[in-house]
């Protein structure tokens, strides 16, 4: 019998200069029983990326083909399908193909994962992957956060330009994010 998923609360001051946006967001998500504390702060820091109105965390490792973040407008269509973590690249090319009005986003934990995930796509010959977003989180603020299990933290992030900066419990922690092309 599976585990049944540990819930997280996130209560985050978000300060995300370039949009101009200063929000205060409390975020739970679900944590899958395989599921590292590395990928769940990655996950809430894809969110906090991106966020906007009707943004919403998908099903996660319950269903390896739907995003992990979600946005749609009011008339219910799509308009931010986003991985997190590894990606399959026809499966992100199905999706960006399903999805053309929608910005497609992939975030990986770390700039070799985003690399792989380039040369798979490349070796595949995938060609409709052009407008796909990609980027990599700051590998040692993820592994920094992850040293804590807690379930519930208050955080403070401001993101400036391609640049995290964190603060939890006292600690100020901050990283570059990379982006990639294919």
């Amino acid at each position: 019998m599976a585990q049944a998923p540990v819930l997280h609360d996130f209560d985050v001051e978000l300060n995300h200069v370039d949009r101009r946006l200063e929000k205060q967001l409390h975020v739970r998500t679900a944590r899958h029983s395989s599921e590292t504390m590395s990928r769940v702060w990655l996950r809430l820091v894809a969110f906090c990326m991106q966020w906007e109105e009707r943004l919403a965390f998908g099903p996660g490792l319950s269903d390896p083909d739907a995003p992990d973040l979600l946005a749609t407008d009011l008339t219910g269509q799509t308009t931010l399908w986003m991985r997190v973590g590894k990606a399959d690249p026809a499966k992100v090319q199905r999706a960006a193909d399903q999805n053309s009005r929608a910005r497609i986003v992939v975030l990986f934990e770390s700039a070799q994962r985003m690399e792989q995930f380039a040369q798979a796509a490349r070796d595949e010959k995938l060609t409709r992957l052009g407008r796909v977003e990609l980027a990599a989180a700051p590998e040692e603020l993820l592994a920094q956060l992850a040293t804590s299990e807690d379930r519930r933290a208050k955080i403070g992030l401001t993101i400036v330009g391609d640049h995290f900066y964190l603060q939890r419990d006292g600690e100020s922690l901050d990283g570059p994010l990379v982006r990639g092309q294919l």
